[in-house]
């Protein structure tokens, strides 16, 4: 099945020699949206990906990761052994008709097996070439191993991550890759913007470290305006009060009121409405000063009731509030329902799962599932005779 017409990225042509995560989640972004993302892989075996559980079996013993497919619906899949010349010459063929490359290896590794950007520009001078790595493709850094805890220790976010005092914690979610993969995708587009005008590809040099530093733009600043380090402070916020997690009389449960008309309403909520007037509290930036003042009072009190009862009197006093889900709740959640963000997928085996959808609203564009998670090589010829110029 091929891509809707309407669809936003409809008729650009991607190879992806991506492996993992962040190269794939970024050629996903571009598939979801319409792309002809085609996934390069080696014939033994593939993106390693492949072979991560949970790997659902159908009647026959036929297994597809799950994992695999999450970040792979929606592409194809050709095969080829990068040393062997023939498939060599297939893939520098197909680079003629490609408008995106998008790659994920060690810096240097796709140039010494002669599909680094520069032999790929000549051939197609209007080429949008990405890599992605840990540490970018030259520095002090560049021939690094990078996994994404690795770079989320490089990078500053595990110092601001957990509890104060506590050990080293990871961000539970790939943000190393799936913040590349996001910058990724999204300077991709913006040079095929200027490609309108220039008629000229070029080269873009995506990495890890980078785009976690891009994101922690609150924390950068903090030290470059006030010259102290940032810390862990759990779930409270360094500028911000009440803003974290509260234990109730059975679980925790989230507020945040992010200004005093909201601190007023969380006041009034817990029955202690002096504590306005307090000297302590009277404004943001001083309740952010003495949150660990405010927790002792609050905490006390939010402990006489359930969490389900703390988030409904915050609902109706409009404070921004949320229960902590783990992942089953928060997928089957009426809400999530109502934004179709969770779609079925039937697995190239059979097997019928769910995937989470592309999450954003664009007018005239719906998100569609119109390609199954590929087998490996299972798409060879068909892009050879749609790719490849006969003449």
């Amino acid at each position: 099945m091929q891509s809707d017409p309407s669809l936003p990225l409809h008729g650009v042509r991607v190879l992806e020699f991506g492996q993992i995560a962040a190269g794939p989640f970024a050629g996903s972004l571009l598939a979801d949206l319409g792309a002809d993302v085609v996934k390069v892989e080696r014939p033994d075996g593939g993106d390693g990906m492949r072979a991560w559980p949970p790997l659902s079996e159908n009647s026959e013993g036929e297994v597809f990761s799950e994992n695999f497919a999450s970040l792979n619906r929606n592409k194809r899949s050709i095969t080829a052994d990068f040393k062997n010349p023939a498939d060599l010459q297939r893939l520098l063929a197909l680079v003629k008709s490609t408008d995106v490359v998008l790659e994920n290896f060690r810096p240097g590794v796709l140039d010494r097996l002669g599909l680094g950007h520069e032999r790929l520009l000549e051939i197609n001078p209007k080429l949008v070439y990405c890599s992605i790595s840990g540490f970018g493709q030259t520095g002090p850094y560049s021939h690094k191993g990078a996994f994404d805890v690795t770079v989320q220790g490089m990078s500053g976010l595990m110092s601001v991550t957990g509890e104060t005092g506590g050990n080293p914690v990871k961000c539970g979610v790939p943000v190393g890759d799936f913040c590349a993969g996001l910058y990724s995708a999204f300077t991709v587009l913006a040079k095929l913007m200027l490609l309108r005008s220039t008629g000229k590809g070029g080269y873009i040099d995506c990495s890890m470290l980078g785009s976690l530093i891009g994101v922690a733009a609150l924390q950068t600043s903090e030290y470059f305006g006030s010259g102290k380090t940032p810390a862990a402070l759990g779930s409270a916020h360094p500028r911000n009060a009440p803003y974290r997690a509260f234990r109730a009389s059975d679980e925790y449960f989230i507020i945040a009121a992010g200004n005093d008309r909201l601190w007023s309403e969380v006041a009034e909520a817990v029955g202690l409405p002096e504590l306005k007037k307090d000297s302590r509290f009277t404004t943001q930036i001083l309740r952010a000063q003495h949150q660990d003042d405010l927790l002792a009072i609050l905490q006390p009190v939010f402990e006489q009731q359930t969490a389900e009862y703390w988030l409904q009197e915050m609902d109706r006093r409009g404070v921004p509030c949320s229960p902590i889900n783990d992942y089953p709740q928060v997928l089957n959640d009426e809400h999530v329902n109502y934004l179709g963000l969770v779609q079925p997928l039937e697995l190239p085996n059979g097997v019928k799962t769910r995937t989470t959808a592309f999450p954003v609203a664009i007018e005239d564009y719906q998100f569609k599932i119109y390609r199954q998670p590929p087998e490996l090589g299972a798409h060879n010829s068909e892009v050879d005779l749609e790719w490849t110029d006969k003449e």
